[in-house]
């Protein structure tokens, strides 16, 4: 399997990454959420998903800034309706 080294395509594959993590964890992200600590709580799932995301794209992507873009995307904005203090 050869790494991805565009750009566009390592940041939808990110965001899939993290839209799985989301979908598999919804109890997780809504407490999270509520109680202002969801990186604790997902700690081991993204640490395993930033490491596959990693395995598939170019050095130069693994090291930019993609994966974090996505989680901010994904995962946190989408949990905006979620009734908590740190909005």
């Amino acid at each position: 399997m050869s790494l991805i080294e565009n750009p566009d395509q390592a940041r939808r594959l990110a965001r899939a990454i993290i839209s799985d993590v989301a979908m598999y964890n919804r109890e997780k992200v809504e407490q999270g959420i509520k109680d202002d600590n969801i990186f604790e709580l997902l700690q081991d799932q993204l640490n395993e998903g930033r490491e596959h995301f990693q395995s598939r794209v170019t050095k130069g992507l693994a090291e930019s800034n993609i994966f974090d873009i996505a989680v901010v995307d994904v995962l946190i904005k989408r949990a905006g309706k979620i009734e908590s203090s740190i909005w």
